[in-house]
């Protein structure tokens, strides 16, 4: 299986279940649309030559000697054999992740707020000590030999029970030590609550922080607003530059959203770069059609587009040599991370599990509100996550899902958003159409951006080497 495509002047070819990538000239690209007629004997070489009178005869032998040398080396048109993996038919997952909803209440009224102004359709409550203690009591015993655990804090708003954040870091750290276990903690806030000691203490003490912030001030002020329906953009810009400007190399995120409000959110995201912020997200909205900031499907064309300019202008920074990062068009073509992960995704409910400030456990914190995914509660002298519920989880991947089988990203986005297809499909396993065409397009800017940086730092691109009209294998 290949996917092919053509954007900022390089036209470039996908071995799907190989996952090597090529940039290709013309004559390949055009031969591709026969190859595979042509490799499974429905026509020979002369039917090609016939189909590509457009071409010279001698540069059609040449590419197609090309691509029969890649398709011989295992570089095009591999073979999928992840399925039969005993690592993945066998496989046992552990625990390896946790989202403690700290607070299910929030300093800010965000219009498209799936937590519902943060107490997820339920009380406003913020999470006991004890139910954080016996939640990463819980995750170290349930890890198996994992060293490396996630915990993020979220909410609603974090710092709004940031002593009990800080009590957890402390005993998580001690607890890490006797079972010798590592935690990485991460809290994602709305900034509204920072000061000098809480950036501080953040710098310090999280492996990762992730920072709401649409983007331009009139953006944000109309999505994220505080309880007296004022902008936040004013309150929390100078918050996070402070922050930031302090952290050093540690890991952070600005982290935004883009609405059917503001479909041109590649000036927000370079609004960012212009603020001194480097590394930077931008998440479509996820929400129901009836409210007005729903993104539809006839936006999808204005969303590409914007997508694909974004990459062009990115790609020149990126071999400029600009720090400046786009979580969306960062890509490993090293085919990491592991093999698995890559068929299954997030671990939503099996390595993955969100904990609210009761106890109750969900498969993960877009599950959280929604009693048929309630798993149990961690507070439980004896816990027994219902086998059914995570089996369903477990099965939930590329090779389950009919969508993904023929997806040239399954292997990249490993089946979308357990959340979103059960929100727009009653089901697991039918992934989120608009999601699908924004990550196909995503990954295809990432893969761009990736050749191009390739092509800058190699000193062999010469005029030479394109004369050959040679494939070159990234």
């Amino acid at each position: 299986m290949i996917h092919k495509y053509k954007m900022n002047g390089l036209s470039i070819v996908m071995d799907v279940n190989g996952g090597s990538v090529h940039v290709i000239d013309d004559i390949t690209y055009d031969l591709l649309d026969h190859y595979d007629d042509y490799r499974k004997g429905l026509i020979d070489e002369t039917e090609i030559y016939l189909r590509m009178n457009g071409h010279e005869l001698e540069d059609i032998k040449a590419s197609l000697e090309e691509v029969n040398e890649l398709v011989k080396e295992g570089l095009l048109y591999s073979e999928d054999t992840y399925q039969n993996l005993d690592a993945f038919k066998n496989r046992k997952p552990v625990v390896k992740a946790m989202c403690l909803n700290i607070a299910h209440d929030c300093n800010l009224k965000c219009k498209y707020c799936f937590a519902s102004q943060g107490d997820f359709g339920g009380e406003k409550k913020l999470m006991p000590l004890e139910v954080g203690k016996k939640s990463l009591e819980y995750l170290v015993e349930n890890s198996g030999n994992r060293r490396n655990l996630e915990v993020d804090f979220f909410g609603g708003e974090p710092l709004m029970n940031f002593d009990v954040v800080k009590e957890l870091v402390s005993y998580g750290n001690e607890l890490g030590l006797k079972k010798n276990k590592n935690f990485r903690f991460t809290i994602t806030t709305n900034g509204l609550l920072l000061d000098d000691k809480k950036i501080d203490y953040i710098n310090e003490h999280m492996d990762n922080a992730v920072l709401s912030l649409d983007g331009r001030k009139n953006v944000n002020d109309d999505m994220r607003l505080t309880l007296i329906d004022s902008g936040s953009y004013d309150i929390i810009v100078p918050k996070f530059k402070k922050l930031i400007e302090k952290r050093g190399n540690k890991t952070y995120y600005i982290r935004g959203t883009f609405t059917r409000n503001s479909l041109d959110f590649a000036e927000d995201v370079k609004h960012f770069r212009d603020l001194g912020f480097v590394h930077t997200s931008m998440e479509p909205v996820v929400s129901a059609d009836e409210n007005p900031y729903a993104i539809r499907e006839e936006d999808l064309p204005k969303i590409l587009s914007e997508y694909e300019k974004l990459a062009v202008d990115y790609a020149e920074m990126k071999v400029q040599g600009d720090p400046f990062s786009f979580f969306h068009f960062i890509v490993d073509l090293t085919q990491g991370p592991c093999v698995i992960k890559r068929i299954t995704g997030c671990g939503a409910g099996t390595e993955y599990l969100s904990i609210t400030p009761e106890g109750d456990i969900y498969p993960c914190h877009q599950f959280v509100g929604n009693e048929t995914y309630k798993m149990g509660n961690i507070m439980e002298e004896e816990i027994s996550l219902p086998k059914e519920m995570q089996d369903m989880f477990k099965n939930a991947h590329v090779y389950t899902k009919e969508d993904c089988k023929d997806c040239f990203s399954k292997f990249y986005c490993s089946g979308g958003c357990h959340a979103n297809a059960l929100s727009f499909n009653g089901d697991i396993n039918r992934p989120y159409k608009i999601g699908c065409e924004m990550q196909r397009k995503r990954l295809e800017c990432a893969i761009m951006i990736e050749a191009k940086k390739m092509l800058a730092s190699d000193d062999e691109e010469t005029e030479e080497t394109q004369d050959t009209e040679k494939v070159l294998f990234l």
